[in-house]
């Protein structure tokens, strides 16, 4: 396997080697961005094109450039703060293109609209993949100290946490491996997905936006990534080179922890080179709660990155080194470490990324990216003492290939992907192991008239291979195991008008089972648990659908979507109730597959009730059961054929009332959660809340700089409340009230 994976790098590296027998020519994308009520020039808009991720900043007088852009259609959206996000289909003709933008003034948050021809059609943006983005006022407002807080405000979304710096996003009940992470493009390389206490490697204070994707595009990325795909846009390597010298500055504190952070990206031009410099770091002490301080809830954590850029008319080739650093606590436990555990976290990362126009008949674009990451975990006990250490070294490779329109398909894609792990532990009597994975999909799309379809298909083959096989050990016969599987996905989307659209989508997933699931055997000191692997797991198969229904128009806009996930093994740490033989501080967790389904619905609306007031609410529910077999129901007395999954989110509503008024924002935010009393084995019920929210934006425009303001009050009213998907709910409460106050300036 080894070998195969060496040669499938070395022929991702070759097909890059003769881009001047492949490339086609390139031409310039420009124009000039302007209000469309005054005509005056918008600078610091952000523009994207999106089908081959090139991005471009307009600078003081609007103009924009984008390099190297192929012939063929593609989808140019622009935003900025204060203006509808509006996305264009422009039509590049093999000739240099122009193509102004004016951008209309708004107060909605989120409202955004498409340009075909000369009409206007409010049909938001991204609509065709069923996608959600995150960034501008909206991204700087509910920014967090980790990616999962900054999300979880969004329908559906919740934070699976346990102290101040662990936290992963939760999307309709589902986490874990079940929700792919990337930072553009690629797998973070943690180990985030195996347990609650375990950082993501991502800091978000550096994200220009966050997308989020379901459906036949996740295929790209996984085949398990049934929840969803996040990735973090942060542009380490540049697809083109900007006209000028162009990034950020962000500083931003809070009172809850006493905590500082900040954050400078900047992007260099020089000739054909783009330099790109991604610097942040961020300290906090202990977090207040409305009892007091929870001991042990420190952070110091620094994400930093260089990347390089040769930008030439046949494409691109640049690579990046970044790092990451992470010190924190976890909250004693008195059953189990009375004083906590320290982790420290480090990761090594380089990424070497191409790109090769084709401007063929069919053949559109060759991407292709190598990925290795160095993974380092260290859990300290109060003694000094190393608990458990984790080692990981991936390896990914990607090589796609982007298309243009044959007969009724109008575009797609088609590529192969493999990732090699090489996983170590010490202390956690584990046998090291390693996981060889390779896959190959291929996505399509169509459109009939206001029909627009989507369709993917991928194939996966899982090779997870422990160093020595062991028979007779105490959780059974560990050895190596296989697994190959197709998932597929279809979706499809019908505009109603230029106001309404409906949509559904079906996505078959598959998920091997992980090394930790297979072979863990020993104490998790910081997750409070032993873990007991199953060498015997079979795969994780899982059909989600999804109907929804959106509304957008010049005063609003509004989406409902239910969904229903079912799971014929859904593999998850179950509670056994069982003090460990070995350690009696210590519930045996064990790994099992069970048949189960998650369902619920969502809702999610902004509306613009005044000239100059605006409504926002959500709402979110997820029920989620498990089959019970008539063993267990002998073996534990439990008579219903059927039982709550444990970590399943309460139902959630939130109601925002925003004033905007020129330059300035103020509002108020209300967050309500009801009881969760559907718990699973061993699992206690968490009471509801109310919390009540301020918070106020302003920026400062004009000249060669962009400023903003970001003020927000979190549980004003200081309010003693529990979050479900805590592990450590039972014993210390949510943050108190904090405020915060965060400042960015472009330039």
């Amino acid at each position: 396997m080894k070998k195969l994976t060496f040669l499938f790098i070395l022929f991702l590296v070759g097909a890059f080697a003769h881009t001047s027998a492949l490339a086609g020519d390139s031409y310039i994308l420009s124009g000039k961005v302007t209000d469309s009520e005054t005509g005056e020039p918008i600078s610091f808009a952000y523009l994207h094109l999106e089908e081959l991720n090139r991005t471009a900043v307009a600078d003081v007088d609007g103009k924009y450039q984008i390099k190297n852009v192929p012939a063929g259609n593609f989808t140019l959206t622009a935003h900025r703060i204060g203006y509808r996000t509006q996305t264009k289909e422009i039509s590049i003709k093999e000739a240099d293109e122009t193509v102004d933008i004016q951008l209309r003034p708004t107060v909605l948050g989120s409202q955004s609209v498409d340009v075909v021809g000369a009409q206007e059609n409010l049909e938001g943006s991204n609509l065709e993949h069923a996608s959600k983005k995150v960034f501008g006022s909206d991204l700087r407002r509910n920014l967090g100290n980790t990616l999962s807080e900054t999300l979880s405000n969004l329908a559906g979304f919740d934070e699976r946490k346990m102290g101040s710096a662990p936290g992963r996003p939760v999307i309709r009940g589902l986490g874990d491996e079940r929700v792919l992470i990337l930072q553009d493009g690629v797998r973070s390389g943690d180990v985030s997905a195996q347990s609650s206490d375990h950082a993501v490697t991502i800091d978000p204070i550096s994200a220009q936006e966050v997308e989020i994707a379901r459906g036949p595009q996740a295929l790209a990325y996984g085949a398990n990534a049934i929840g969803g795909v996040i990735n973090v846009v942060r542009n380490q390597i540049e697809t083109s080179v900007p006209a000028r010298f162009t990034g950020n500055l962000t500083l931003n504190g809070e009172s809850v922890s006493k905590g500082l952070s900040g954050a400078f990206d900047a992007t260099i031009p020089y000739n054909n080179f783009a330099l790109s410099l991604d610097l942040n770091g961020r300290t906090a002490g202990n977090y207040s709660t409305p009892l007091g301080e929870v001991d042990n809830t420190y952070y110091d954590a620094t994400n930093n990155a260089v990347g390089l850029s040769w930008v030439r008319n046949w494409g691109y080739l640049g690579g990046a080194f970044s790092t990451y650093f992470n010190n924190y606590g976890i909250p004693p436990d008195p059953n189990g470490h009375p004083n906590g555990v320290d982790i420290e976290m480090e990761k090594y990362q380089y990424d070497l990324k191409s790109e090769i126009l084709l401007n063929k008949d069919f053949l559109k674009v060759i991407e292709g990216d190598l990925s290795i990451k160095n993974y380092t975990h260290r859990e300290i006990e109060s003694s000094g003492a190393l608990g458990t250490q984790f080692g990981l070294v991936t390896t990914n490779a990607d090589l796609k290939v982007k298309h243009n329109g044959l007969g009724f398909i109008e575009s797609g894609s088609f590529g192969l992907w493999g990732e090699i792990e090489d996983y170590a532990i010490i202390g956690a009597g584990t046998p090291d192991s390693d996981s060889y994975k390779f896959g190959a999909y291929m996505i399509e799309e169509a459109d009939f008239g206001n029909l627009h379809l989507e369709a993917g298909l991928r194939y996966d083959w899982v090779l997870n291979q422990p160093d020595e096989n062991d028979p007779d050990s105490r959780i059974g016969n560990i050895r190596e195991r296989s697994f190959q599987a197709l998932s597929s996905s279809v979706a499809a989307i019908y505009s109603i008008n230029s106001n309404y659209s409906i949509g559904t989508s079906v996505l078959h997933s598959f998920r091997a089972p992980s090394l930790e699931e297979l072979y863990s055997e020993g104490p998790h000191l910081a997750s409070y648990s032993y873990e007991i692997g199953n060498p015997e797991l079979d795969p994780e198969r899982g059909l989600a659908k999804e109907i929804f229904i959106r509304y957008q128009s010049d005063k609003g806009s509004a989406e409902m979507a239910g969904f229903h996930n079912g799971f014929s093994n859904y593999l998850y740490a179950r509670d056994t109730g069982r003090q460990n033989n070995r350690r009696p501080d210590l519930n045996d967790y064990q790994f099992v597959g069970a048949e189960a389904q998650l369902y619920g619905v969502e809702f999610s609306g902004e509306m613009q009730l005044f000239n100059n007031f605006v409504l926002n609410t959500s709402l979110s529910y997820t029920k989620a059961l498990r089959n019970v077999t008539e063993q267990e129901q002998i073996q534990s007395g439990y008579n219903d054929d059927t039982r709550p999954l444990p970590q399943i989110p309460p139902a959630k509503g939130k109601l925002s009332f925003k004033y905007t008024k020129d330059r300035l924002e103020l509002g108020s935010r209300l967050r309500v959660a009801t009881k969760q009393k559907r718990t699973g084995e061993f699992e206690t019920p968490t009471d509801g809340y109310t919390l009540l929210d301020l918070f106020a934006q302003y920026r400062i425009e004009g000249g060669k700089l962009l400023h903003t303001f970001s003020l927000n009050a979190n549980n004003l009213l200081n309010r003693e409340y529990y979050n479900h998907l805590s592990r450590i709910k039972d014993l210390r409460p949510e943050p108190g009230i904090n405020v915060s106050l965060l400042y960015r300036v472009y330039f």
